[in-house]
């Protein structure tokens, strides 16, 4: 994929270093995804609540990055397939102090995980 995919804005900043909805609802995240195209931070389908997954099939923006620290991998929701992709706008990652898991974190987190 390039800068002139369809789906992919590189202009974006991120939404925030944490899932936008796990922050409203003190919920929590083992790690995130960017939407490629607005910019939106939701937690991977690892994690409880699924936000960037879900936010893909509310918006049909299939395109996001991985917005953990040393990985630049794309992943296209509805192909199912990896992808390389242009920088996006910074920061590209949560910061690294940034624990993991993050959020309202239970002291049984391991457990709720999806495999």
């Amino acid at each position: 994929m390039t800068s002139g995919t369809p789906g992919i804005d590189s202009t974006v900043p991120p939404s925030g270093t944490g899932c936008v909805e796990c922050l409203e609802a003190d919920g929590w995240w083992f790690h995130l995804r960017r939407c490629a195209q607005c910019g939106h931070v939701g937690c991977c389908d690892s994690s409880p609540a699924q936000h960037a997954s879900a936010h893909a099939a509310e918006t049909d923006h299939q395109i996001v990055r991985s917005f953990e620290p040393g990985e630049d991998w794309f992943w296209h929701y509805g192909e199912a397939q990896y992808y390389e992709g242009p920088d996006l706008a910074p920061p590209t990652a949560r910061p690294e102090t940034q624990p993991v898991p993050g959020g309202k974190v239970p002291t049984n987190w391991q457990s709720q995980l999806h495999r």
